[in-house]
């Protein structure tokens, strides 16, 4: 009987990827996103190990969100204060912070605690088509 394969820390190859997020529904951008950043991309996928690849997300300003979400969806943030709740649409965070409404769509999709935040460290998001990571020749996914 052969044993399952657990991949160890030292034996991990990182790639970058970029996502082009124009004219596509946020959640289908995260969940792609989420995918790639914790490994499940990969035959040598280890639950208990980080063992995905850097993610860059680009065009976050044009993502399209389906339905009447964009009045109905609701972001909230509290201060720790006593009336410290701050309540954001969907559409005020697509104008005002389109980079924050991707990366908390992303971040809500990985495991929570210290594996976690540590693959979230490997997501990039940016508003715009630019972003400074060409040194790392990403490979660019398909829609």
């Amino acid at each position: 009987m052969k044993n399952t394969y657990m991949q160890k820390k030292e034996e991990i190859v990182r790639n970058w990827y970029v996502i082009d997020a124009e004219g596509q529904p946020l959640g289908r951008v995260a969940t792609k996103a989420a995918h790639i950043l914790r490994g499940k991309n990969k035959p040598t996928f280890t639950p208990h190990v980080d063992c995905g690849d850097n993610v860059i997300i680009i065009n976050a300003s044009k993502i399209v969100l389906t339905g009447n979400k964009l009045n109905d969806k609701i972001y909230y943030n509290h201060s720790g204060y006593t009336g410290g709740l701050r309540e954001r649409t969907a559409k005020v965070m697509k104008e005002n912070y389109p980079v924050e409404m991707m990366e908390r769509a992303v971040k809500g999709m990985l495991p929570k605690g210290r594996l976690g935040r540590q693959m979230y460290r490997k997501l990039f998001v940016y508003a715009d088509s630019e972003h400074p990571h060409a040194a790392q020749q990403p490979v660019e996914l398909k829609k």
